[in-house]
């Protein structure tokens, strides 16, 4: 099994395998609209734009599980986009704990477990994925985007 296998669905509804971005680096973040993290938006959009013509991706995945999210994907996307400008992918709502958890992130940390093992602490976890597919590094919710400059440029 590889992350490349991995089936998603956007905000919009649309389903595709992590396939798409064979070849790129990918961020894949549990965001959450109404979480006190939420500033990090700008950060992650201005990575995401800094980086995106060398093969670099920011994956958004809104996640309830710690009650701090809108209860439809588009309206999590169009707040994302309307009130921090994201323009990278977002997706449907999902769990990334416990068995309900999506495969994506059932398969993420086990790749890179936390402090407490592999479940997700909170809201605004990041995980780098190098071009080759490998989940490299995870970052706690409280890691500003902005400090994990020098781990993307390492990855592409």
């Amino acid at each position: 099994m590889s992350i490349y296998d991995m089936s998603v669905t956007k905000a919009d509804g649309e389903t595709y395998t992590l396939d798409e971005y064979q070849g790129n680096a990918m961020l894949i973040v549990n965001t959450a609209t109404n979480c006190g993290l939420r500033g990090q938006f700008d950060s992650l959009e201005s990575l995401y734009q800094k980086y995106k013509e060398k093969g670099f991706v920011v994956l958004g995945f809104p996640s309830n599980q710690f009650k701090q999210e809108l209860d439809d994907a588009v309206e999590a996307e169009q707040s994302c986009r309307l009130n921090y400008g994201v323009t990278f992918p977002m997706h449907q709502i999902v769990h990334v704990n416990g068995s309900e958890a999506h495969p994506l992130f059932q398969f993420i940390t086990e790749q890179q477990k936390g402090m407490f093992g592999s479940p997700v602490k909170w809201n605004f976890t990041k995980f780098l994925v190098d071009k080759k597919g490998k989940v490299v590094k995870r970052f706690s919710p409280q890691t500003k985007p902005e400090s994990l400059e020098e781990d993307i440029q390492r990855v592409l």
